[in-house]
């Protein structure tokens, strides 16, 4: 490690000027810890030095989550969540961005009447199908979430892009080990496995790659499980696209 009058200070005005991001968080703590870290690591890479982001973070309860989710009870999420998201604001937020792609079922309504940015997580991972001219890729996500005519609908429109899911028996098997592992950070080599055969089964369909469509999946299977076969991380892409946005309008 080098010492610290090895380094180089960035000769620029202290305190930093920089956009604060505005993270809806607790959906669940695995995630929002990934997030965090995956935002500071983005803007040190920009930065340098010691420089890193400006972040606040709401978290929720997600056994409230868990509730809303299970019982379909998305008006009681949306007021839930609407309170959250005006503490953001009321925090200094510049950006807003949930860590949840069940949850943006809500979300996008609650922000579509605010002055706020807010990037929608699909449409990062959109972008970047769209760039490796895939035009029909596999879902793995909560059950919500693989079937939400809303977020097929949103690839199909704005990017083209054809959603291929599991059968009702998988997705019931990779909703469970999201909700009873994963965002418990319980990663089991079996469900491992039973995601990667999901994913061969995606493959064989005509899946010409994979969407990590839950903030936690990345933590059990990534890009180097799935040699030659194209991975669609939503949480780095995410992140990556606030990273990109708050260096672009500090």
């Amino acid at each position: 490690m080098r010492s610290l009058t090895a380094m180089t200070i960035h000769p620029t005005v202290r305190p930093l000027p920089q956009k604060t991001i505005g993270v809806l968080g607790g959906m669940s703590n695995q995630a929002t810890g990934e997030y965090y870290r995956l935002l500071n690591d983005g803007l040190n890479a920009r930065l340098g030095n010691w420089d890193n982001g400006e972040i606040v973070i709401v978290s929720v309860n997600f056994g409230n989550i868990e509730h809303f989710v299970r019982t379909g009870d998305w008006k009681g999420a949306e007021r839930y969540l609407s309170g959250k998201v005006d503490a953001l604001e009321r925090a200094g937020a510049d950006l807003v961005i949930c860590v949840s792609n069940t949850m943006h079922r809500v979300v996008e309504p609650i922000m579509a009447g605010r002055s706020i940015p807010f990037i929608h997580i699909a449409d990062p991972t959109g972008e970047a199908i769209a760039k490796a001219g895939l035009r029909r890729v596999g879902l793995l996500g909560t059950a919500a979430t693989m079937r939400s005519d809303l977020l097929a609908e949103r690839f199909r429109d704005r990017f083209g892009v054809e959603l291929l899911v599991p059968d009702e028996a998988d997705q019931a098997l990779v909703d469970r080990i999201i909700f009873d592992e994963l965002v418990r950070r319980d990663l089991r080599p079996d469900s491992k496995a039973e995601y990667l055969r999901i994913v061969e089964d995606l493959r064989r369909r005509g899946a010409g790659g994979v969407i990590l469509g839950c903030t936690e999946i990345f933590l059990l299977i990534d890009q180097p499980d799935l040699p030659g076969f194209p991975v669609f991380d939503t949480t780095r892409l995410h992140t990556q696209a606030a990273v990109d946005f708050v260096s672009v309008a500090r």
